[in-house]
């Protein structure tokens, strides 16, 4: 499922993320939605979030929900 529709987005599912360094990169990294940090509805890059861990990063895989 897609990254940049907040309405895909909720607390407690699995997501992976791309992190602020691994931009260029493009490494994902996987964990559990702690905070959804953007309050729009949409964002073209994805919708950034607070894991569980800590990281923040934006959202490119609804990996379960």
């Amino acid at each position: 499922m897609d990254g940049t529709e907040r309405a895909n987005i909720k607390l407690g599912i699995r997501v992976a993320i791309v992190l602020k360094k691994d931009q260029i990169s493009g490494k994902l990294t996987e964990g559990i939605v702690k905070n959804i940090l953007t309050k729009s509805q949409h964002h073209p890059h994805g919708i950034k979030v607070r894991l569980v861990s800590g990281k923040i990063g934006r959202v490119k895989e609804v990996l379960e929900g």
